[in-house]
């Protein structure tokens, strides 16, 4: 899976949760909706270190 696809399966399964949290109040999709910004938080760092290696490289 390209880092890309990465980043949009994570956006789609927040978007999901953020929808439930605030517009039908589910407070389970809160908390699976912190981790999903969690999760993406780390794998943007990631990409981060990443592009910046690639970019030392060449």
């Amino acid at each position: 899976m390209s880092r890309i696809d990465e980043v949009k399966s994570l956006m789609a399964e927040l978007e999901e949760d953020l929808s439930k949290f605030y517009d039908k109040g589910n407070k389970a999709a809160g908390t699976r909706a912190r981790k999903s910004l969690q999760d993406l938080k780390k794998l943007a760092q990631d990409i981060r270190v990443e592009i910046q290696d690639i970019k030392n490289k060449g």
